[in-house]
């Protein structure tokens, strides 16, 4: 009985071994080359296709398909169809009922490719996403049923590279080929336990919460106060360093006003008391000095007197 989950968690998938197409790899650019491969891919009984598309990072740019991959057991195909086209040799590929293909996601890519050719009706196609919903599986990625069903991980790290670059370089030829075959290698197990019925689904299992405990309760409801009370203390110091100095200079500046003025009428004062003083003295060395000049006219009248008595 194999067991599979409803849905893979994807915190798992880094921790899988990596899975790669070991096949060979063969780029297509022309027409020519496109013909001789169809040519072999009609003697498979099962391909492998999925596409790539050059991704736009703008709003309102949207690029058309850039490449089509077609992969068998042995071989995967690169169709750079933004060099070469949509050539009819694979439209009618895709359009055989006899030959089985498989994908994921198809929807999306048979809209794609229709921009490139009018009238494209295909057929012979098996969606993997509609056979996982058949089974009760919810993954609906090929990364998440691949590790759900093979227990290993396919890399995306490709995915968002530019696709109508002028060479694909190693990890975009890997990426790009890994994908396809991978859609033929779930079908093959996928379609045989869906068939059988031999296999388990197993629900993912939640996480179950935490309850606190008494401590942690006290702990959050104290944490929060001490924290509080924390930044009061470190604001309230700088609320008065701004506020305090405004008003010792305004109290500064007013009594250096006053003390000024009040020298100011000091001084007047003072002035004013000296010029008295100058006043008075003068008036007083002018008093001083009538009285000296009535000293000296006695002389004078001694002189009168002898010349009298003379």
């Amino acid at each position: 009985m194999v067991q599979l989950f409803t849905q893979t968690d994807k915190n798992i998938i880094p921790d899988l071994p990596r899975y790669t197409f070991e096949g060979r790899i063969v780029v297509v650019q022309s027409e020519g080359e496109a013909e001789r491969a169809v040519k072999y891919l009609r003697q498979s009984k099962i391909l492998g296709i999925d596409t790539e598309t050059r991704p736009s990072f703008k709003r309102g740019i949207q690029y058309q398909v850039a490449l089509l991959q077609i992969a068998n057991d042995e071989i995967c195909f690169l169709f750079r169809l933004n060099y070469m086209g949509f050539p009819q040799c694979l439209v009618d590929l895709l359009e055989d009922p006899t030959i089985l293909k498989i994908g994921l996601s198809l929807h999306d890519d048979f809209r794609m490719l229709g921009h490139r050719h009018e009238d494209f009706h295909p057929k012979g196609f098996v969606d993997l996403q509609h056979l996982a919903a058949g089974m009760g599986i919810l993954d609906m990625s090929l990364q998440k049923l691949f590790a759900n069903v093979f227990h290993q991980r396919i890399s995306k790290n490709a995915q968002l590279s530019n696709w109508e670059a002028d060479h694909l370089d190693e990890k975009q030829r890997v990426y790009a080929a890994t994908d396809a075959d991978a859609c033929i290698q779930l079908y093959r197990v996928m379609s045989d336990l869906h068939a059988t019925g031999d296999y388990e689904l197993i629900p993912v299992p939640k996480p179950e919460p935490v309850e606190p405990t008494p401590a942690d309760n006290a702990e959050e409801k104290v944490e929060p106060v001490s924290e509080v009370k924390e930044e009061k203390k470190e604001k309230a110091p700088a609320k008065k360093r701004t506020r305090k100095p405004a008003t010792p200079k305004a109290t500064k500046e007013v009594k250096t006003k006053k003390t000024t003025k009040t020298a100011e009428k000091k001084t007047t004062k003072s002035s004013e008391k000296k010029t008295a003083e100058k006043k008075t003295a003068k008036t007083a060395e002018k008093k001083t000095t009538k009285p000296a000049e009535k000293k000296t006219n006695p002389r004078k009248s001694k002189a009168t007197k002898t010349t009298k008595t003379e």
